[in-house]
């Protein structure tokens, strides 16, 4: 499949805002934190239209942070983002309508002075996408096309549920027609009833639409539902990527398996119910990564050559690919466990 979103070695630095007090004092030599946080660092990533990527890993490795570089809402620090090969953002400022963010909270989100039928329509109409004339039609097709009665238009925020102001923010992002979807942790703050609702929203819409999705989500299982492939993010790079059927069956990066086994687990035949395995070690600084491959201070499968060299993406088969200097060893170590 051809390439349809394309994001090409792009980093975002987030450097110190420091007063004139402390400029002043770094100056004359005192201890003020002058480094910058590099929250993503080189990432590549090319996703065919109507694909579903899912954007996985540790809080703070950078995806929502891709995430927001991908829809335009930050500019990066170096590299571009392309969608059918027009960029997303010229000169800091974004310049395409056709990427929208469905955000985790629906609360924050939403203007709560605005009525929700005003909040819908007001991108489309600044846009040209629809006229006061046809807004009342519009909004209402949008509406019922995400599940909501269309006599709500009138309300307020406040005056629905949680799955019901998600249904309000998804159909927001929709009537502005885009070609791609950022979904960052959609159903996070919802019952798990309500999850179960907006996921196959998700489904449905993303099916009938041909839209080409980036769901971005700590919930690996909800992933995995969702998702063709699957994208492994460790302090703010890639560190696997490759088809959701592949990489949870046999992951080919340390991170990625320890990952996976975080996941508690029922265990019926054992003496406790519930069993995870927490990966060792704490998640480095982003202000001073280690050398090397950045997971390598935790990684079981370490060696000199990891803390030397960055290891780069390599293939692993015809879709997936590793940055990882043993990952044939981690497959290998996989097929054991398995047996």
């Amino acid at each position: 499949m051809s390439a349809f979103l394309s994001i090409d070695n792009v980093s975002r630095l987030f450097g110190p805002n420091l007063t004139t007090g402390e400029k002043i004092a770094a100056k004359l030599g005192a201890k003020v934190e002058t480094r910058s946080v590099r929250a993503v660092s080189d990432v590549s990533l090319t996703v065919a239209r109507g694909e579903t990527l899912g954007l996985v890993g540790e809080s703070g490795c950078g995806k929502s942070t891709l995430g927001r570089l991908i829809a335009g809402i930050l500019p990066p620090t170096a590299g571009t983002v392309m969608i059918d090969g027009a960029p997303v953002m010229e000169n800091g400022a974004k310049v395409t309508t056709r990427v929208q963010t469905v955000f985790q909270d629906p609360f924050a989100s939403l203007d709560p002075r605005m009525k929700v039928g005003d909040t819908v329509s007001e991108g489309p109409i600044a846009h040209g996408l629809t006229n006061k004339v046809k807004t009342k039609a519009y909004v209402a097709e949008w509406f019922e096309r995400v599940g909501l009665d269309p006599v709500w238009v009138d309300r307020y925020p406040h005056q629905f549920s949680g799955g019901q102001r998600q249904r309000i923010a998804i159909a927001r992002a929709l009537a502005m027609q885009p070609d791609v979807l950022i979904c960052d942790e959609p159903v996070a703050s919802l019952d798990v009833s309500i999850q179960a609702q907006i996921i196959n929203l998700f489904l449905e819409l993303t099916r009938d639409l041909g839209l080409t999705t980036i769901f971005i989500s700590h919930d690996l299982s909800v992933v995995q539902h969702v998702s063709d492939r699957v994208a492994v993010m460790y302090l703010g790079r890639i560190v696997e990527l490759g088809p959701v059927a592949e990489v949870f069956g046999k992951p080919a990066h340390p991170y990625t398996d320890a990952l996976f086994g975080s996941v508690p687990k029922l265990v019926l035949d054992a003496d406790e119910l519930v069993h995870f395995d927490t990966i060792e070690g704490e998640v480095p600084s982003p202000l001073s990564p280690p050398s090397g491959c950045y997971y390598h201070p935790r990684c079981p499968l370490a060696t000199q050559a990891c803390s030397d060299q960055q290891p780069l993406m390599q293939p692993v088969t015809e879709r997936r690919e590793v940055a990882c200097h043993h990952f044939e060893e981690q497959i290998a170590k996989g097929l054991d466990k398995a047996v």
